[in-house]
């Protein structure tokens, strides 16, 4: 199925066709249905539950015990470290974070105040960028990773990264953890007026993404830049998405590339599309909470290549599923328990986002 919809084809110019966004209410009710078919059309998903949840494979699921904040990421960027036991420097101003966060020796930075930016301020391997208190962070730009490795962001806010800039840019760099941080803008603006909250590209890798929370912008989060770029991403690209809130984000909840993506325990409200799996990349959608949603997980999207994905264990609440091609990734490297999506909205909403650790 080719959407009219058109969500991207590159970090530099989405496309995507917002002026359908009030027709929303009337197709509410084909959605809901066409949810139900799309789910009952997969092979081992054969019931859904009165909020649309998806029945398969639970296996990896917890016993309902709800988790807290970790020390160390689980996922694809299990093994992050940053500055570790490096002493801490804390930083007030732009210009004293620029100097702090230079170079690959490691370091401890902390940011103090919601500091002001314009474009985005590249950060050196081995770093923890680390926000004091619950309002500490950046506003008009964000944050730049490229050809890092070992590197943690938490506990930041990071709003309006006007565009060319997003909230944070992932580039050809490897083993990143970004957690408890909070990402938003606003819709009150034309949807190119600001750029990516988190967007990730150019072949990087290992990348754990927690307990963040994305409110009030048209792109979420986009993994893999173009459909042209597969030399480069081809391999790379694994990333783990897990107990983050999206909340009124129109799309890229990720938009995934190329790449394999882990997708468990995440809370989606008020999106027109989430997880959009495209140019065969392999995607595991598992315990996650929809709400509001037109279609929670589609395959078949504004790419020459449909992706894959594999469903288990969701709360779909109505949305539809478009996946045209069933995946292969079941069983992901790493250790891991993901909780029911029963808990998921009260643990989510409760714990994601700057403030929270």
């Amino acid at each position: 199925m080719r959407s009219t919809y058109d969500h991207g084809t590159t970090d530099d110019g989405d496309d995507t066709d917002v002026t359908h966004v009030t027709a929303r209410d009337r197709r509410r009710l084909t959605a809901v249905a066409a949810g139900v078919t799309a789910v009952l059309a997969l092979g081992g998903l054969s019931t859904v539950s009165a909020h649309g949840a998806d029945s398969a494979d639970t296996a990896r699921s917890g016993t309902g015990a709800r988790p807290t904040a970790e020390t160390t990421p689980i996922g694809f960027g299990a093994g992050t470290t940053g500055g570790g036991n490096a002493a801490a420097t804390t930083v007030t101003s732009l210009d004293a974070f620029k100097a702090a966060v230079t170079g690959d020796k490691a370091k401890v930075v902390k940011v103090s105040g919601l500091l002001s930016l314009t474009g985005q301020v590249d950060i050196g391997s081995n770093t923890t960028v680390l926000g004091v208190g619950s309002g500490s962070g950046f506003t008009g730009g964000g944050l730049r990773l490229k050809e890092s490795t070992n590197v943690i962001v938490r506990n930041l806010n990071i709003s309006k990264p006007r565009k060319p800039s997003d909230g944070i840019t992932v580039q050809k760099s490897t083993k990143v953890w970004i957690d408890h941080n909070t990402f938003s803008a606003d819709r009150d603006h034309d949807k190119d007026y600001y750029d990516g909250l988190l967007d990730i590209n150019h072949g990087s890798d290992n990348i754990t993404v927690s307990w963040n929370k994305f409110a009030d912008h048209f792109k979420g989060s986009l993994v893999g830049h173009s459909d042209n770029n597969a030399g480069e991403d081809t391999g790379h690209l694994k990333v783990t998405y897990h107990h983050n809130w999206f909340t009124n984000v129109y799309s890229r909840i990720p938009s995934l590339r190329f790449g394999t993506g882990h997708f468990y325990d995440n809370y989606v409200q008020g999106a027109e599309t989430g997880v959009h799996s495209r140019m065969g990349a392999q995607t595991l959608v598992e315990n996650n909470v929809f709400r509001d949603t037109e279609v929670a997980v589609t395959t078949s999207r504004d790419s020459d290549v449909d992706g894959y994905a594999v469903l288990r264990g969701n709360d779909l609440g109505g949305a539809a599923t478009e996946i045209s091609r069933t995946g292969s990734f079941t069983t992901p490297p790493y250790a891991y328990t993901a909780e029911p999506a029963s808990s998921v909205v009260a643990t989510v909403t409760a714990q994601a986002g700057a403030g929270k650790l």
